[in-house]
């Protein structure tokens, strides 16, 4: 079985609703074969990572950057997943109340110099999510989920 992994910090009800909604869309039932594992960023490892077949990150933008929880997360596993995660597929959901471009910058940044694929658009969203957003990143889910299922 395949393992897709959300890596996400949600100190919000605004993030809750985008997790909620990547979860649902990872785990739709036309899609068969993965195992969704949640890992709030500040207790998700290099184990987690290296055990995954693909990763959703999540993170408010917090002063024009990613959160402190999901810095940290990539500050503790980057040099022991470097070599071996290269190619592993992505998505990327973002939240904030003024611009999210920094924060997906940064992301951006990380994940290109790990090797990463993005297999789906980023989802940025400012303000309170909408049925657009929430589609959206049920979609994110949903597409990684598939890329990394099996057959």
């Amino acid at each position: 079985m395949a393992r897709l992994l959300i890596v996400h910090h949600t100190p919000s009800p605004a993030t809750a609703e985008l997790l909620d909604a990547v979860v649902r869309g990872a785990g739709d039932p036309e899609i068969e074969g993965v195992e969704v594992v949640r890992r709030a960023a500040l207790g998700a490892t290099a184990s987690d990572l290296l055990a995954a077949d693909g990763v959703v990150l999540g993170t408010p933008a917090n002063i024009g950057y990613m959160s402190g929880a999901l810095k940290h997360f990539f500050d503790t596993v980057y040099y022991v997943v470097a070599d071996d995660t290269r190619g592993l597929p992505y998505g990327l959901y973002v939240h904030g109340n003024l611009g999210v471009e920094g924060a997906v910058g940064a992301v951006d940044t990380i994940t290109t110099s790990l090797g990463w694929t993005r297999a789906a658009a980023t989802v940025e969203v400012a303000g309170a999510p909408d049925r657009a957003a929430l589609d959206a990143c049920y979609e994110l889910g949903a597409t990684v989920a598939a890329t990394v299922a099996p057959g």
